[in-house]
């Protein structure tokens, strides 16, 4: 079970989809559109590479994006992830800035650089980003933003922010199953184990089952002396995911 992740959305994904392209209105001169659609070509590419892991061919055909249209913001995000990926922090910081400084108002873009610096131990600047991501008007799926702001904050540590974070995401979306499942990671680490059984129950109300959630919830039940329930959840856990880690671990223990 993955519980420290960040959740990083739009740069890779929707923004790689020609739907998901934006479109402007009004008379646009033949060099000027043949430069937009070359700078869009490469940028499909160099997504493309990059989700490939050919990460060379990935920055040349991002940066020929930028150099064609120096206001494409998806590029210079994708761009930074693939300097990450090079091991290039210098040239991925600088990517980033540029991609905020030419959309301060794209809300995936302030995300992603977010999540850069909450990789980089940046966690007060990356509160800023989530914030402005989180409260822009068109951010129709605000409560991703807001969790992987609170696991942010829990990695600093500041687990009062962090709660506000999680639950503010719940308050707009209750059945977030990402969101049930840090708050439910928060009180157990917090040696609260009827809050964490609570949210555990939350979340697998939405159906959400696997061996980590099971184990998760065994090891609730075992802190709270409930015998019965561990053993049960364990059972199930052995049963449904027999060749899991987890699994492995409750039977190396009998």
């Amino acid at each position: 079970m993955k519980s420290s992740r960040l959740i990083f959305t739009g740069v890779i994904g929707c923004w790689l989809l020609s739907a998901c392209v934006s479109t402007t209105t009004g008379s646009v001169t033949e060099p000027e559109r043949n430069e937009s659609d070359a700078a869009e070509l490469n940028y499909q590419l160099g997504a493309r590479y990059y989700q490939n892991g050919n990460y060379e061919l990935a920055r040349d055909r991002l940066l020929l994006a930028t150099e064609l249209d120096p206001k494409m913001a998806v590029a210079y995000s994708t761009l930074a992830l693939t300097y990450e990926k090079l091991e290039n922090k210098r040239l991925a910081t600088d990517a980033y800035e540029t991609a905020v400084r030419v959309a301060p108002r794209n809300f995936e873009v302030q995300n992603a650089y977010a999540v850069f610096l909450c990789r980089s131990a940046d966690y007060e600047r990356a509160k800023k980003h989530f914030d402005k991501s989180i409260r822009h008007f068109e951010n129709d799926n605000a409560e991703v933003m807001m969790t992987n702001a609170g696991m942010c904050m829990m990695q600093k540590p500041d687990v009062v922010a962090a709660e506000q974070y999680f639950r503010a995401a719940l308050d707009r979306q209750p059945k977030y199953v990402e969101a049930l499942l840090q708050l439910c990671l928060l009180k157990f680490s917090e040696k609260d184990y009827l809050g964490a059984r609570a949210f555990l129950q939350r979340l697998m109300a939405t159906g959400a089952r696997s061996a980590g959630v099971l184990y998760l919830a065994s090891r609730i039940e075992d802190m709270l002396g409930n015998d019965r329930g561990r053993i049960d959840f364990e059972d199930q856990l052995i049963r449904e995911f027999p060749a899991s880690p987890e699994a492995r671990k409750v039977l190396s223990s009998s």
